[in-house]
């Protein structure tokens, strides 16, 4: 299983959340990892809305169903269960307040149901699980938001790194399925059968639309203006689609997390600003199939290769923030004249680190225009501006500005490679099979579930060594 960097942020959660709900799209791995979660960490019973029988039970009787349910309990995709389930919860809740009696899942996100997010407002933390992110298929480096916002940078992130195939990396997505099959036409296959599970049960679930013949051509139309700013009449216009169903679509879509929208900054900063957020696809996979370009494709493509290279650096950046230790907000910023930041990500503070995207190996000097301008306007809360490039090297540019390596968003930490390269990979790992030992003794067993305790930094170092010694590596 591969490790998912929000489950130590899950754990905290249940110390003192009565709910945690974790959301997100179908596929991404939900199911396993609260399951993991029951049988590693956090013992829980575990029932499914996608079992016919539990399913009829929960809606004909919530009260009963939810009192015949030992605790804690995994209720896995709740929002099939409507919302008298989730107010049965409510009721229970009140009844005892303990915390993490329930984990719900769902591939819809419950907060946009009727009467869901009053009924359990103040009882529960949410979490949101995205496609699989460049950190965690490469076992990198989880807290890059910290580091960015960090007094060390960029010391404390490496220097040089080896170039990713960028190409490849969009071309795939993060969806596990999809990137475990082994020919792209087998992957062509499994996002049809995606969308279709998406169209024929969620959304029709949700909405108890009949007609979703323009779903699909609605889909490709959004996936085509990725990254673009929003602008509901143009939708309409291209795609057919009357205003007020084009509404009611746009919702639905982003409820099942098909699509994500970059809301627009909107700082006091004496300027005309743009209000209209920016649309992204949750998966370029998923966007390259539906606009209908591979791999071999992307590399001969012009404009729509820079869309969906920042459509991954956005996407990667929300991932970040799901499981960030520093609670963020992403935006981005577009002010009349010409003043533009692809992502704004402001900490809770006001402090602002601002990231352009650029898809060009030679960044130049005019392309941090937009970041010396928010830097100039923001002076002390401007912590740093940085432009991700498909390039191996930092650059600066002057104070506070950097040309990054996109590869940081999924890099091996610094400590670890230089203990790899110091005693060499298999010295290195029986360094941390003693370590481990020790510490287990002076301690008895390990009481934390903070991946920063020591034993677990341990214990994620010698899966990266196993992983490298294994065949499939």
């Amino acid at each position: 299983m591969i490790r998912r960097y929000i489950v130590p942020r899950m754990l905290e959660a249940l110390k003192d959340t009565p709910v945690v709900f974790l959301r997100g799209p179908r596929q991404t791995g939900k199911t396993t990892l609260v399951q993991h979660i029951a049988q590693e960490y956090y013992p829980a019973e575990y029932v499914t809305m996608d079992n016919v029988a539990a399913l009829a039970a929960a809606r004909s009787d919530p009260r009963g169903f939810i009192a015949g349910l030992a605790k804690p309990v995994v209720i896995d995709e709740v929002q099939r269960g409507g919302d008298l389930l989730l107010l049965a919860i409510k009721e229970d809740v009140d009844r005892d307040r303990t915390p993490g009696r329930y984990i719900l899942t769902g591939s819809a996100n419950i907060l946009t149901l009727p009467r869901a997010s009053d009924a359990l407002a103040g009882r529960m933390q949410v979490f949101t699980l995205w496609p699989l992110s460049l950190s965690e298929l490469t076992e990198g480096e989880p807290h890059v938001i910290e580091a960015l916002f960090g007094a060390d940078f960029p010391a404390s992130l490496r220097t040089t790194y080896s170039e990713i195939d960028v190409f490849a990396r969009i071309a795939a997505g993060g969806f596990p399925e999809a990137i475990k099959r082994e020919s792209a036409q087998r992957r062509r296959a499994w996002f049809d059968s995606y969308l279709t599970t998406i169209l024929e049960r969620d959304i029709r679930d949700l909405a108890r639309i009949q007609d979703l013949v323009a779903a699909p051509r609605l889909l490709a139309l959004l996936a085509a203006r990725t990254g673009a700013l929003h602008n509901q009449s143009e939708v309409s216009r291209a795609s057919g689609i009357p205003h007020t169903t084009l509404s009611r679509y746009m919702a639905l879509l982003e409820t099942t997390f098909l699509i994500k929208t970059l809301p627009a900054w909107t700082p006091n900063l004496g300027k005309r600003i743009v209000k209209s957020p920016k649309l992204f696809m949750t998966d370029t996979g998923l966007a390259c199939h539906l606009i209908g370009i591979g791999e071999d494709s992307l590399r001969d493509r012009g404009e729509i290769v820079g869309r969906l290279f920042e459509n991954f650096v956005v996407m990667e950046l929300f991932k970040l923030a799901s499981w960030s230790r520093d609670l963020v907000r992403l935006f981005h910023f577009r002010a009349h004249p010409g003043t533009e930041v692809d992502v704004i990500i402001e900490d809770g503070s006001g402090n602002v680190v601002g990231v352009e995207v650029k898809f060009s190996r030679s960044p130049s000097a005019k392309d941090f225009s937009g970041l010396k301008a928010l830097a100039s306007a923001l002076g002390d809360r401007f912590v740093r501006g940085i432009l991700m490039y498909p390039g191996a090297e930092w650059i600066p540019f002057g104070r506070n500005l950097y040309a990054a390596p996109v590869a940081v968003l999924g890099a091996l930490r610094r400590r670890e490679v230089f203990l790899t390269g110091f005693f060499g990979a298999m010295d290195a790992r029986r360094v941390c099979v003693v370590a481990l030992g020790a510490w287990q003794q002076l301690e008895g067993e390990l009481t934390s579930h903070d991946e920063n305790f020591p034993p677990y930094r341990f214990i994620r170092l010698l899966d990266i060594f196993d992983a490298t010694r294994s065949p499939a590596a």
